[in-house]
């Protein structure tokens, strides 16, 4: 009888260890659901002929055979973007000083006139690395990013 007893309590704390909600690490993570994220990405003027006369270490380096020999420096900030897979990114494109720019990311052309702001939209459809950059072949190779799309 007392055998009985013992296996009916152990079969009763089985049942009962079994039949509880699972932990928070044992439970499957919820599907991940794409978002819109609004991002403002603005050009940064680095350094450029009218710097000259702020740093005039900088007019030999702009001058014929210099080191920034018609080149200028430029930047996007933020330089690095990191969302996930699916997410619709809303992009405000700033272009606050004179010359022209564009935003060139895999199928994504935005042309930045002086002094201009433009909005677009873009779909992280895939996971990877995306490069983004100025078109503008004398704003090369500083003025690039990445677009880091994390699966879900």
């Amino acid at each position: 009888m007392l055998q009985h007893a013992r296996f009916t309590a152990f079969a009763a704390l089985f049942a009962a260890i079994s039949c509880r909600e699972p932990s928070p690490r044992s439970r499957t993570p919820a599907a991940y659901t794409p978002r819109r994220r609004d991002i403002t990405i603005t050009t940064i003027p680095l350094i450029t002929r009218e710097l000259q006369s702020v740093y005039p270490f900088l007019k030999a380096d702009f001058a014929r055979g210099g080191v920034l020999d018609g080149k200028e420096v430029y930047a996007f900030e933020p330089s690095t973007i990191t969302v996930m897979s699916g997410d619709t990114l809303h992009l405000t494109l700033l272009n606050p000083e004179d010359d022209d720019h564009a935003f060139v990311l895999r199928d994504l052309y935005v042309p930045l006139a002086g002094q201009s702001r433009r909005e677009t939209t873009y779909v992280a459809r895939e996971p990877g690395i995306f490069i983004f950059s100025c078109s503008v072949p004398a704003h090369l190779p500083m003025m690039r990013g990445q677009l880091v799309v994390l699966a879900p």
